[in-house]
């Protein structure tokens, strides 16, 4: 189902062939606001922007209509260990689309014309981001469980120190961070590994490495970082300008890569999952009528990673709601699942892993994060065999592990009084 290459300047290929004529192909890079220096906060997802504004081969102009000229997408995004540059094309656009991939990646120069402007369109984004507690709240969670760590720094930086970068500093980050080395090329198509390798020579004399790349040092923050520790239970609550409270409670969680990764999995979808009988849905919601919004979710880094519920609720019924959360919790970590359970929570979560397959930008983009992070490639067949294997007294031990009252830290935007 895959096809892996490696150029001799160390670039990674993978492909994934598919019978639709769409492509799917970007450039992940192995830099995210975790590599940031201390003093680079935002530095990251500033980059990713400034990709765009120009190379030594390209204007702004001409990186903007390369491919939006034939109906193709243009895009990209920043993550806490990862930047991936992508493009959705029709597969007779691929030797158009890959040599424009790795021009913007890696031979940008962002100017400093363009990074005046373009550091208030992320003040933007900022405050935009301010605007709606329901998003800023997961920022602020993370900044409780990884205080004076990079990954709980928010992706998109400060206002006041995004205006003091200038052309140099992204340059710098850059040279330290772009490098083909730390990147992955990948392509989810209908087209050949020989007809991407081609399109890959067209751009080869920009990929020549002129020097040897500096060591990417992490932030000094990190030295000492023990990623299974868990920071000491607390409740803190914030006055914000909302019509409701926001709250959202979890903890650091497992790695991408632990072996008790999927059973975490398992039990989040079963919790707070997108489907409406989740068990946290039917307490708070169906049963009780509290909120309208009430979900779990996992994120996994290449060390660590992060559990959470949230959900919105009148501020009257935020302790109401809390209780019911610690109840549905505490259910799973005295009692293993029954057999039927266990084979319903199975079931309903392999379907939605296969519906979600469907989709093949985000498929193409998982592909690319975890060949870059982990060096392995899953089929959904994969994922399947690790859920299926799984056994109610394992999710019992993780219940235990990761849900205890005491491991628990509690986040609350509480209305503001008027």
């Amino acid at each position: 189902m895959f096809q892996t290459a490696q150029l001799p300047n160390g670039l990674r290929i993978i492909l994934s062939p598919s019978a639709t004529d769409v492509v799917y192909a970007g450039i992940a890079v192995a830099t995210g606001t975790r590599h940031e220096l201390d003093s680079e906060s935002g530095m990251a997802h500033l980059t990713e922007h400034m990709t765009f504004k120009g190379t030594v081969n390209r204007s702004s102009t001409q990186i903007l209509t390369r491919m939006e000229s034939v109906g193709a997408d243009l895009n990209a995004y920043t993550g806490k260990e990862e930047t991936i540059y992508y493009s959705t094309f029709l597969s007779r656009h691929l030797r158009r689309a890959i040599p424009l991939l790795m021009d913007i990646v890696f031979n940008s120069t962002y100017p400093q014309a363009e990074l005046e402007k373009e550091v208030e369109v992320v003040i933007d984004e900022i405050e935009s981001y301010n605007d709606s507690p329901a998003d800023l709240i997961y920022d602020d969670f993370e900044a409780l469980l990884f205080p004076n760590h990079p990954l709980g720094r928010s992706i998109l930086g400060q206002a006041e120190r995004l205006r003091e970068y200038r052309s140099e500093d992204l340059l710098r980050f850059a040279h330290r961070c772009y490098s083909p080395e730390r990147a992955v090329l990948f392509v989810k198509g209908n087209v050949t590994m020989k007809s991407v390798c081609d399109a890959v020579k067209t751009a080869a004399q920009w990929l020549e490495v002129k020097a040897p790349m500096e060591r990417l040092n992490l932030s000094p923050s990190q030295s000492d970082f023990n990623p299974l520790s868990f920071p000491a239970s607390q409740t803190l609550t914030l006055p914000k300008p909302v019509h409701q409270a926001h709250v959202m409670l979890g903890s650091r969680a497992y790695a991408a890569m632990d072996e008790r990764y999927y059973g975490l999995a398992l039990l989040n979808n079963l919790l707070g999952g997108p489907a409406m009988n989740s068990r946290l849905s039917l307490s708070l919601r169906e049963r009780a009528g509290l909120v309208y919004t009430v979900e779990s979710n996992l994120t996994a880094y290449t060390d660590t990673g992060v559990w959470s519920v949230y959900f919105g609720c009148d501020a009257a019924d935020v302790r109401r709601c809390i209780r019911r959360v610690h109840r549905e919790l505490q259910r799973l970590i005295e009692a293993p699942l029954t057999p039927a359970a266990l084979a319903a929570a199975k079931r309903q979560f392999i379907g939605q892993i296969g519906v979600s397959y469907d989709h093949f930008e985000n498929v193409a983009l998982g592909m690319a994060k975890r060949f870059l992070l982990y060096h392995q490639a899953l089929t959904p067949e994969d994922i399947y065999a690790a859920v299926n294997a799984l056994t109610a007294e394992q999710l019992q031990v993780i219940a235990a592990d990761i849900f205890a009252p005491d491991r628990l830290t509690t986040l609350i935007y509480q209305p503001q009084p008027s």
